[in-house]
Protein backbone atom coordinates (compact mmCIF):
# COMPACT_ATOMS: atom_id res chain seq x y z
CA UNK A 1 0.00 0.00 0.00
CA UNK A 2 0.95 3.85 0.19
CA UNK A 3 2.82 5.44 2.99
CA UNK A 4 4.11 8.69 4.06
CA UNK A 5 7.60 8.31 3.70
CA UNK A 6 8.71 11.65 4.85
CA UNK A 7 7.25 15.34 6.02
CA UNK A 8 7.35 18.71 7.50
CA UNK A 9 6.61 19.42 10.16
CA UNK A 10 7.00 15.97 11.44
CA UNK A 11 3.84 16.11 13.95
CA UNK A 12 1.05 16.95 11.32
CA UNK A 13 -1.39 14.94 11.45
CA UNK A 14 -1.12 13.43 7.69
CA UNK A 15 -3.68 10.53 8.10
CA UNK A 16 -5.06 9.37 4.35
CA UNK A 17 -3.09 11.72 2.71
CA UNK A 18 -0.59 8.91 1.36
CA UNK A 19 -4.14 8.12 -0.63
CA UNK A 20 -5.15 11.28 -1.66
CA UNK A 21 -2.13 12.18 -3.18
CA UNK A 22 -1.30 9.34 -5.31
CA UNK A 23 -5.05 9.00 -7.55
CA UNK A 24 -5.97 5.21 -7.70
CA UNK A 25 -4.96 3.68 -10.39
CA UNK A 26 -2.23 5.95 -11.13
CA UNK A 27 0.25 2.73 -11.75
CA UNK A 28 -0.79 2.76 -15.41
CA UNK A 29 0.41 6.23 -16.33
CA UNK A 30 4.23 7.80 -16.07
CA UNK A 31 3.25 11.38 -14.38
CA UNK A 32 -0.04 13.25 -13.12
CA UNK A 33 -0.32 16.16 -10.56
CA UNK A 34 -3.51 16.12 -8.19
CA UNK A 35 -5.28 18.86 -6.22
CA UNK A 36 -6.77 17.41 -3.01
CA UNK A 37 -8.21 18.72 0.20
CA UNK A 38 -7.11 17.51 3.96
CA UNK A 39 -8.74 19.00 6.85
CA UNK A 40 -9.06 22.89 6.37
CA UNK A 41 -5.81 22.37 4.26
CA UNK A 42 -5.83 22.09 0.33
CA UNK A 43 -2.98 19.68 -1.17
CA UNK A 44 -1.50 19.68 -4.68
CA UNK A 45 0.48 16.29 -5.35
CA UNK A 46 2.92 15.56 -8.29
CA UNK A 47 3.20 12.12 -9.30
CA UNK A 48 5.15 9.82 -11.45
CA UNK A 49 6.27 6.40 -11.98
CA UNK A 50 9.66 5.32 -13.05
CA UNK A 51 10.86 1.37 -14.12
CA UNK A 52 13.63 0.07 -11.87
CA UNK A 53 15.11 -3.30 -11.99
CA UNK A 54 14.16 -4.33 -8.59
CA UNK A 55 12.03 -7.05 -7.09
CA UNK A 56 11.25 -5.32 -3.67
CA UNK A 57 9.93 -2.55 -5.65
CA UNK A 58 8.54 -5.27 -8.34
CA UNK A 59 9.54 -3.16 -11.21
CA UNK A 60 8.13 -0.11 -11.06
CA UNK A 61 8.82 3.16 -8.33
CA UNK A 62 5.98 5.37 -7.40
CA UNK A 63 6.48 8.50 -5.53
CA UNK A 64 4.32 11.72 -4.69
CA UNK A 65 5.57 14.72 -3.60
CA UNK A 66 3.22 17.58 -2.29
CA UNK A 67 2.42 20.41 -0.08
CA UNK A 68 -0.13 21.60 2.09
CA UNK A 69 -2.00 24.86 2.40
CA UNK A 70 -5.21 27.12 3.89
CA UNK A 71 -5.69 28.04 0.40
CA UNK A 72 -5.51 26.39 -2.72
CA UNK A 73 -5.44 29.54 -5.19
CA UNK A 74 -1.29 30.02 -5.14
CA UNK A 75 -0.56 26.01 -4.75
CA UNK A 76 0.11 26.08 -9.20
CA UNK A 77 3.01 28.30 -8.39
CA UNK A 78 5.07 25.53 -6.69
CA UNK A 79 4.21 22.84 -9.48
CA UNK A 80 7.68 22.91 -11.20
CA UNK A 81 9.31 22.53 -7.73
CA UNK A 82 7.09 19.96 -7.27
CA UNK A 83 7.59 18.48 -10.56
CA UNK A 84 11.31 18.61 -10.56
CA UNK A 85 11.33 16.92 -6.95
CA UNK A 86 9.44 13.78 -7.51
CA UNK A 87 11.51 13.42 -10.53
CA UNK A 88 14.56 13.75 -8.26
CA UNK A 89 13.16 11.37 -5.41
CA UNK A 90 12.77 8.88 -7.81
CA UNK A 91 16.46 9.53 -9.12
CA UNK A 92 17.74 9.71 -5.39
CA UNK A 93 15.48 8.22 -2.93
CA UNK A 94 15.96 9.74 0.63
CA UNK A 95 17.36 13.27 -0.44
CA UNK A 96 15.25 15.49 0.97
CA UNK A 97 17.46 18.93 1.58
CA UNK A 98 15.86 21.09 -1.01
CA UNK A 99 12.54 19.72 0.30
CA UNK A 100 13.75 21.18 4.21
CA UNK A 101 14.83 23.92 2.68
CA UNK A 102 11.91 24.85 0.50
CA UNK A 103 9.69 24.05 3.95
CA UNK A 104 12.00 26.62 6.02
CA UNK A 105 11.33 29.40 3.24
CA UNK A 106 7.68 29.09 2.74
CA UNK A 107 6.13 27.80 5.96
CA UNK A 108 3.60 29.95 7.50
CA UNK A 109 1.18 29.33 10.42
CA UNK A 110 -0.90 26.34 9.44
CA UNK A 111 -4.27 25.20 11.29
CA UNK A 112 -3.17 23.25 14.05
CA UNK A 113 -3.92 19.16 13.60
CA UNK A 114 -7.18 19.78 15.76
CA UNK A 115 -8.53 21.35 12.31
CA UNK A 116 -8.81 25.32 14.21
CA UNK A 117 -6.56 27.73 12.60
CA UNK A 118 -4.18 29.34 15.02
CA UNK A 119 -3.72 33.14 14.33
CA UNK A 120 -5.26 32.89 10.64
CA UNK A 121 -8.57 33.61 8.95
CA UNK A 122 -11.07 31.54 8.39
CA UNK A 123 -10.81 29.50 5.30
CA UNK A 124 -13.18 31.07 2.25
CA UNK A 125 -14.69 28.17 0.45
CA UNK A 126 -14.26 28.77 -3.12
CA UNK A 127 -16.80 30.15 -5.04
CA UNK A 128 -18.51 31.47 -1.55
CA UNK A 129 -21.80 33.69 -2.33
CA UNK A 130 -21.30 35.02 0.95
CA UNK A 131 -18.54 37.97 -0.35
CA UNK A 132 -17.66 39.28 -3.99
CA UNK A 133 -14.43 36.78 -4.29
CA UNK A 134 -13.59 37.20 -7.88
CA UNK A 135 -10.28 38.58 -7.80
CA UNK A 136 -9.21 35.81 -5.36
CA UNK A 137 -10.47 33.12 -6.83
CA UNK A 138 -7.55 32.64 -9.58
CA UNK A 139 -6.15 28.95 -10.38
CA UNK A 140 -3.61 28.93 -12.97
CA UNK A 141 -3.56 26.04 -15.14
CA UNK A 142 -2.55 25.10 -18.70
CA UNK A 143 -3.26 27.79 -21.31
CA UNK A 144 -7.03 26.99 -22.39
CA UNK A 145 -8.62 25.18 -19.61
CA UNK A 146 -11.52 27.05 -19.43
CA UNK A 147 -11.89 26.68 -23.42
CA UNK A 148 -11.37 22.58 -22.80
CA UNK A 149 -13.89 22.66 -20.71
CA UNK A 150 -16.44 23.85 -22.33
CA UNK A 151 -15.42 21.87 -25.79
CA UNK A 152 -15.55 18.73 -23.55
CA UNK A 153 -18.97 19.43 -22.06
CA UNK A 154 -19.99 21.59 -24.55
CA UNK A 155 -24.26 22.34 -23.73
CA UNK A 156 -23.95 20.37 -20.84
CA UNK A 157 -22.31 22.67 -19.05
CA UNK A 158 -25.35 24.80 -18.65
CA UNK A 159 -26.52 21.49 -16.69
CA UNK A 160 -23.61 21.57 -14.72
CA UNK A 161 -24.53 24.99 -14.02
CA UNK A 162 -28.00 24.80 -12.90
CA UNK A 163 -26.51 21.53 -10.72
CA UNK A 164 -23.66 24.09 -9.15
CA UNK A 165 -26.47 26.70 -8.43
CA UNK A 166 -28.27 24.60 -6.36
CA UNK A 167 -25.32 23.59 -4.54
CA UNK A 168 -25.92 19.86 -5.38
CA UNK A 169 -23.56 17.41 -4.44
CA UNK A 170 -21.30 17.17 -7.75
CA UNK A 171 -19.18 13.77 -8.61
CA UNK A 172 -17.00 13.49 -11.60
CA UNK A 173 -15.59 10.43 -12.65
CA UNK A 174 -12.67 9.64 -14.69
CA UNK A 175 -9.77 7.52 -15.01
CA UNK A 176 -6.19 8.64 -14.87
CA UNK A 177 -4.67 11.11 -14.94
CA UNK A 178 -6.34 12.74 -13.04
CA UNK A 179 -4.95 16.67 -12.87
CA UNK A 180 -7.47 17.82 -15.81
CA UNK A 181 -10.01 16.46 -14.17
CA UNK A 182 -9.29 18.45 -10.61
CA UNK A 183 -9.60 21.37 -13.03
CA UNK A 184 -13.32 20.38 -14.15
CA UNK A 185 -14.14 20.61 -10.40
CA UNK A 186 -12.56 23.82 -9.98
CA UNK A 187 -14.57 25.35 -13.23
CA UNK A 188 -17.57 23.34 -12.18
CA UNK A 189 -17.29 25.90 -8.92
CA UNK A 190 -16.84 28.58 -11.33
CA UNK A 191 -20.19 28.43 -12.37
CA UNK A 192 -22.16 29.11 -9.11
CA UNK A 193 -20.27 32.86 -8.26
CA UNK A 194 -22.94 35.46 -7.36
CA UNK A 195 -21.66 38.94 -6.25
CA UNK A 196 -24.56 40.04 -4.29
CA UNK A 197 -24.42 41.55 -1.29
CA UNK A 198 -26.49 39.84 1.29
CA UNK A 199 -27.46 36.41 -0.42
CA UNK A 200 -28.22 33.42 1.46
CA UNK A 201 -27.04 33.32 4.37
CA UNK A 202 -28.03 30.00 5.09
CA UNK A 203 -27.26 28.00 1.58
CA UNK A 204 -24.43 25.76 1.69
CA UNK A 205 -21.20 26.53 0.03
CA UNK A 206 -19.88 24.29 -2.53
CA UNK A 207 -16.80 23.30 -1.72
CA UNK A 208 -14.20 21.98 -3.57
CA UNK A 209 -13.13 18.77 -3.07
CA UNK A 210 -11.11 17.96 -5.82
CA UNK A 211 -9.54 14.04 -5.80
CA UNK A 212 -11.69 12.18 -3.47
CA UNK A 213 -11.48 8.24 -2.81
CA UNK A 214 -13.27 5.54 -0.61
CA UNK A 215 -11.14 6.75 2.71
CA UNK A 216 -13.20 9.85 2.16
CA UNK A 217 -16.31 8.51 1.68
CA UNK A 218 -16.96 9.45 5.65
CA UNK A 219 -16.19 12.54 5.07
CA UNK A 220 -18.85 13.36 2.37
CA UNK A 221 -21.25 11.32 3.67
CA UNK A 222 -21.76 14.44 5.98
CA UNK A 223 -21.53 17.26 3.54
CA UNK A 224 -24.53 18.42 2.06
CA UNK A 225 -22.66 20.33 -1.17
CA UNK A 226 -19.58 19.62 -2.66
CA UNK A 227 -18.05 19.10 -6.19
CA UNK A 228 -15.18 16.38 -6.16
CA UNK A 229 -13.56 14.02 -8.80
CA UNK A 230 -12.88 9.95 -8.46
CA UNK A 231 -10.87 7.70 -10.30
CA UNK A 232 -12.69 4.88 -8.66
CA UNK A 233 -15.30 3.31 -10.27
CA UNK A 234 -17.05 1.83 -6.84
CA UNK A 235 -18.14 5.35 -6.25
CA UNK A 236 -21.06 5.16 -8.80
CA UNK A 237 -23.02 2.39 -6.86
CA UNK A 238 -22.68 4.67 -3.41
CA UNK A 239 -25.82 6.78 -4.56
CA UNK A 240 -26.10 8.07 -0.99
CA UNK A 241 -22.88 10.12 -1.45
CA UNK A 242 -23.93 12.43 -4.11
CA UNK A 243 -26.68 13.76 -6.26
CA UNK A 244 -24.96 14.13 -9.82
CA UNK A 245 -23.19 11.60 -11.20
CA UNK A 246 -20.86 12.98 -14.08
CA UNK A 247 -19.04 9.78 -16.38
CA UNK A 248 -16.97 11.59 -19.44
CA UNK A 249 -19.80 14.03 -20.70
CA UNK A 250 -22.77 12.05 -18.96
CA UNK A 251 -24.30 13.95 -16.33
CA UNK A 252 -26.91 11.98 -14.82
CA UNK A 253 -28.87 11.84 -11.40
CA UNK A 254 -30.39 9.27 -9.63
CA UNK A 255 -33.68 12.02 -8.17
CA UNK A 256 -36.06 11.61 -9.90
CA UNK A 257 -37.34 15.25 -8.96
CA UNK A 258 -34.33 16.73 -10.57
CA UNK A 259 -34.52 14.81 -13.58
CA UNK A 260 -35.71 17.45 -15.38
CA UNK A 261 -32.63 19.69 -15.47
CA UNK A 262 -30.85 17.00 -17.32
CA UNK A 263 -33.01 18.76 -20.17
CA UNK A 264 -31.31 20.95 -22.45
CA UNK A 265 -33.92 23.89 -23.33
CA UNK A 266 -33.95 27.02 -25.61
CA UNK A 267 -32.88 29.30 -23.34
CA UNK A 268 -29.77 27.25 -22.24
CA UNK A 269 -28.72 26.78 -25.96
CA UNK A 270 -29.08 30.62 -26.19
CA UNK A 271 -26.63 31.12 -23.02
CA UNK A 272 -24.18 28.51 -24.98
CA UNK A 273 -24.75 30.94 -28.15
CA UNK A 274 -23.99 33.83 -26.17
CA UNK A 275 -20.74 32.42 -24.31
CA UNK A 276 -19.28 31.35 -27.53
CA UNK A 277 -20.01 34.42 -29.58
CA UNK A 278 -18.19 36.05 -26.67
CA UNK A 279 -15.36 33.68 -26.64
CA UNK A 280 -15.16 33.97 -30.59
CA UNK A 281 -14.84 38.17 -30.19
CA UNK A 282 -12.33 37.85 -27.48
CA UNK A 283 -9.73 35.38 -29.61
CA UNK A 284 -10.53 38.14 -32.39
CA UNK A 285 -9.35 41.25 -30.25
CA UNK A 286 -6.28 39.43 -29.08
CA UNK A 287 -5.58 38.45 -32.44
CA UNK A 288 -5.82 42.14 -34.02
CA UNK A 289 -3.54 42.95 -30.74
CA UNK A 290 -6.67 45.06 -29.14
CA UNK A 291 -7.01 43.53 -26.02
CA UNK A 292 -4.14 41.26 -24.11
CA UNK A 293 -5.18 42.01 -20.71
CA UNK A 294 -8.72 39.76 -21.10
CA UNK A 295 -8.17 35.81 -20.71
CA UNK A 296 -10.87 33.32 -21.09
CA UNK A 297 -11.03 32.67 -17.51
CA UNK A 298 -12.21 36.05 -16.72
CA UNK A 299 -14.90 35.73 -19.57
CA UNK A 300 -16.09 32.57 -18.69
CA UNK A 301 -16.20 33.47 -14.47
CA UNK A 302 -18.00 36.93 -15.17
CA UNK A 303 -20.52 35.13 -17.94
CA UNK A 304 -21.79 33.18 -15.37
CA UNK A 305 -21.64 35.80 -12.15
CA UNK A 306 -23.38 38.01 -14.60
CA UNK A 307 -26.24 35.67 -15.23
CA UNK A 308 -25.79 34.34 -11.59
CA UNK A 309 -26.48 37.80 -10.52
CA UNK A 310 -29.91 38.87 -13.19
CA UNK A 311 -31.06 35.81 -11.69
CA UNK A 312 -31.23 36.69 -7.90
CA UNK A 313 -31.49 40.37 -8.59
CA UNK A 314 -34.82 39.66 -9.94
CA UNK A 315 -35.83 37.27 -7.76
CA UNK A 316 -34.99 39.61 -4.91
CA UNK A 317 -36.82 42.79 -6.38
CA UNK A 318 -39.44 40.08 -6.85
CA UNK A 319 -39.76 38.72 -3.07
CA UNK A 320 -39.70 42.58 -2.16
CA UNK A 321 -42.21 43.86 -4.06
CA UNK A 322 -46.14 43.72 -3.39
CA UNK A 323 -47.74 41.11 -4.35
CA UNK A 324 -44.40 38.50 -4.71
CA UNK A 325 -45.59 36.86 -8.02
CA UNK A 326 -42.81 35.74 -10.37
CA UNK A 327 -43.91 35.91 -13.73
CA UNK A 328 -43.02 34.19 -17.31
CA UNK A 329 -41.83 37.92 -18.23
CA UNK A 330 -39.56 37.72 -15.16
CA UNK A 331 -38.09 33.96 -16.11
CA UNK A 332 -37.17 35.29 -19.91
CA UNK A 333 -35.70 38.39 -18.39
CA UNK A 334 -33.31 36.19 -16.02
CA UNK A 335 -32.66 34.59 -19.30
CA UNK A 336 -34.41 31.08 -18.16
CA UNK A 337 -37.16 29.17 -20.01
CA UNK A 338 -40.43 29.73 -18.43
CA UNK A 339 -41.48 26.66 -19.39
CA UNK A 340 -38.29 24.18 -19.52
CA UNK A 341 -36.77 26.62 -16.19
CA UNK A 342 -39.77 25.54 -14.09
CA UNK A 343 -38.29 22.92 -11.37
CA UNK A 344 -34.76 24.53 -12.13
CA UNK A 345 -36.86 27.92 -10.58
CA UNK A 346 -38.94 26.05 -7.97
CA UNK A 347 -35.76 24.53 -6.68
CA UNK A 348 -33.75 27.58 -6.43
CA UNK A 349 -36.41 29.42 -4.59
CA UNK A 350 -36.45 26.86 -2.23
CA UNK A 351 -32.64 26.35 -1.75
CA UNK A 352 -31.80 30.38 -1.20
CA UNK A 353 -35.64 30.72 0.99
CA UNK A 354 -36.71 33.12 -1.17
CA UNK A 355 -40.47 33.77 -0.47
CA UNK A 356 -41.86 34.51 -4.50
CA UNK A 357 -45.28 32.82 -5.58
CA UNK A 358 -44.24 31.31 -9.28
CA UNK A 359 -47.55 31.85 -11.34
CA UNK A 360 -45.83 30.21 -14.71
CA UNK A 361 -48.90 28.31 -16.39
CA UNK A 362 -47.48 24.76 -16.90
CA UNK A 363 -48.32 24.59 -20.65
CA UNK A 364 -50.31 20.95 -19.74
CA UNK A 365 -53.01 22.50 -17.82
CA UNK A 366 -54.73 25.08 -19.80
Amino acid sequence: GNMVEWCLPQDIDLEGVEFKSMASGSHKIQSDFIYFRKGLCFGLACFANMPVESELERGARMKSVGILSPSYTLLYRYMHFLENQVRHQLEMPGHYSHLEAFYDDKKGVLPDSRGTPTSQQPVHWLPSIHRYMYPEMKITHPAGCMSQFIKFFGEQILVLWKFALLRKRILIFSPPPVGVVCYRVYCCCCLANVSLPGLGGTVPESKPFFYVNVADIEVLETEVSYVACTTEKIFEEKRDLYDVYVDNQNVKTHHEHLQPLLKINNADKEKYRRLNDQRQMLMYSQEVGEDCSSCEEDLFILFFMEQNNRIFQTLMEVSASQDKTLTADHARGMGLDPQGDRSFLMDLLEVYGIDVMLVIDNPCCT
